[in-house]
């Protein structure tokens, strides 16, 4: 039997085949065609951020409070206030943080043992809808605790600071490893009661 092989001359001025040119065609949909289907269309709901690792938040938790920190013993809150987001800035003037955070300053409260000691995270730190991190916890220091809401917006690729909200109330009073001391001699002790030391930036 003999076969015929059929060879397709082309017309393209560049002399290029009439395949190569279907196959080009047929990649270069291919390519588009992925590539649309990646993007979310115009009802499309919001694709959830990725979570950031706990290193990253503690970096953000520390470096947040310690800048909060070297204000309070200033007096002068400029850095805070021009390393936080844009919107954080317009809501804030540094001579605001200094009104927001004077209960601090005026007691002496060191916030340094957030440099020596890890947080607790009473959430993990994962972005919301908006793309805003929101950071929660607290650090178990004595014999006042160090409670703590931050927010975080994307600037640049940068994390930079949204809201912040400091509270320190009284550390839980540790329960006697001999047991429960008896509950009708037991003074009644408010944990529950925040006293709040600072809060700025934007309602989230």
């Amino acid at each position: 039997m003999r076969h015929t092989m059929i060879k397709m001359q082309s017309s393209h001025p560049n002399g290029r085949s009439l395949a190569a040119l279907l196959l080009t065609s047929i990649l270069t949909y291919a390519a588009w065609s992925q590539h649309d289907a990646s993007q979310p269309g115009p009802g499309a709901p919001p694709q959830p951020a990725a979570s950031i690792s706990t290193g990253q938040a503690l970096y953000l938790v520390r470096s947040t409070l310690l800048t909060l920190n070297d204000a309070n013993r200033s007096g002068n809150y400029t850095v805070l206030h021009d390393s936080a987001a844009p919107a954080f800035q317009a809501r804030n003037t540094a001579s605001d943080l200094a009104q927001i955070f004077a209960d601090l300053r005026r007691r002496n409260f060191d916030l340094f043992s957030v440099a020596l000691i890890a947080p607790q995270f009473t959430s993990a730190p994962v972005p919301d809808a908006s793309g805003k991190l929101r950071v929660t916890g607290f650090f178990a220091t004595r014999p006042l605790r160090i409670n703590f809401e931050l927010a975080f917006q994307s600037v640049g690729g940068q994390w930079r600071l949204f809201a912040i909200s400091i509270a320190t109330p009284n550390a839980p009073v540790e329960q006697s490893r001999l047991g429960p001391r008896p509950q009708q001699h037991r003074p009644r002790l408010l944990h529950d009661v925040r006293l709040f030391s600072g809060m700025a930036g934007l309602q989230w």
